[in-house]
């Protein structure tokens, strides 16, 4: 198991410690061992990415063996909808079923088992729980997948999931910061717009968030959405007043910030993917996601290389943000003992799903 000694005895490529990255196919490419051997902080599996659990499993462990120090494996398992994985694993329940339950300790034992058998396949981090309020009937994100519209509800709902998976031995990911779910428009196609102002979102949006921030999550995704009553000219994910101003400083998140899929179409329509990569690490992100578009790869990490050399980076900022990712990345790797892939699907984790369901009728 790689401990914090190892990860310092291979010198790192710092720029590439500020990606995480999605890749085609059922292996690791040539230019994807090389950004693994020089430092890249993660990388996104996805369904994709392998045909068995078998095969996943073997994918992992070679991401591991080209990286050579702790990294980040991350992976959508929300349950119940199309962020989920299908079987063998456990079919769970989506948010919006487990919100209605309103039983943290059914959200925390759901979470725990899930981590379980993301461990089995070895994943270590978990792009869960949704945070986003499901406040617009229409709204094509959080239908499903959130726990519901009450904040304090998502409040305990998603802390309790937060520690579940935890418990279970994955790091969690709280997501959207700020929030998107009174917007009506899907960040993936174009850029959603939340109307609202700081004291709407402070009294609403941000409750979740606070709840996963005590919590202990070491990590909230950002999400690409416009609030004009607040930053007019930047997205969240690359705006410096809500990622370093609100969630750094006020909110006192000291974990890491990082950026949803740049290749979306609410960035993607706007930026290039330098211009992104660069913006938002400027805003505060530590770690920006390029997934579905590798010619956009190679781009992003020069114009951030070259941005470092022209010095449009804060030195002490660049740093701490270092500092941040190589703790969680040193976190997310402490399971000493990997369950068997036995545990995919057991029969009291199918009991368990089909009670909670059963409850729910």
């Amino acid at each position: 198991m790689n401990t914090d000694a190892q990860s310092k005895t291979k010198p790192r490529d710092s720029v590439l410690a500020h990606f995480m990255l999605g890749f085609p196919g059922h292996s690791l490419s040539r230019e994807l061992t090389e950004y693994l051997a020089q430092g890249l902080a993660g990388v996104v599996i996805y369904p994709r990415n392998f045909a068995s659990v078998e095969q996943l499993l073997d994918l992992t462990a070679a991401i591991r063996e080209a990286a050579g120090r702790p990294i980040l494996i991350g992976i959508d398992q929300e349950g119940g909808t199309r962020f989920a994985l299908g079987e063998p694993f456990t079919q769970w329940p989506s948010a919006m079923e487990i919100g209605k339950l309103g039983d943290v300790e059914v959200a925390e034992k759901i979470a725990r088992a899930m981590a379980a058998e993301l461990c089995a396949v070895g994943c270590n981090l978990d792009f869960a729980p949704m945070l986003d309020l499901h406040v617009n009937a229409e709204s094509p994100v959080t239908k499903d997948r959130s726990f519901g519209s009450d904040p304090k509800l998502v409040a305990r709902m998603g802390a309790a999931f937060d520690r579940g998976l935890r418990q279970g031995g994955v790091l969690s990911c709280a997501k959207h910061f700020p929030g998107h779910g009174d917007a009506a428009v899907d960040p993936h196609l174009d850029l959603p717009v939340f109307s609202g102002n700081m004291v709407r979102l402070e009294s609403t949006e941000l409750i979740p968030f606070a709840a996963a921030i005590a919590s202990g999550t070491a990590l909230i995704m950002t999400a690409h959405i416009l609030l004009p009553q607040i930053d007019p000219e930047n997205p969240a994910s690359l705006s410096r007043l809500m990622l370093d101003h609100v969630l750094r400083r006020s909110m006192k998140f000291d974990g890491v910030i990082l950026a949803d899929d740049l290749g979306m179409g609410a960035i993607a329509k706007r930026y290039g993917s330098g211009d992104a990569a660069v913006r938002t690490l400027r805003a505060g992100t530590d770690m920006a996601m390029l997934c579905h578009d590798w010619a956009a790869v190679a781009p992003a990490i020069d114009a951030v290389r070259n941005a470092l050399q022209e010095g449009q980076f804060d030195e002490k900022e660049w740093q701490a943000s270092l500092d941040r990712i190589d703790r969680v990345c040193n976190l997310a790797e402490t399971t000493e003992q990997r369950p068997s892939l036995e545990i995919l699907g057991r029969e009291g984790n199918q009991q368990l799903s089909e009670e909670i369901r059963n409850r729910l009728k």
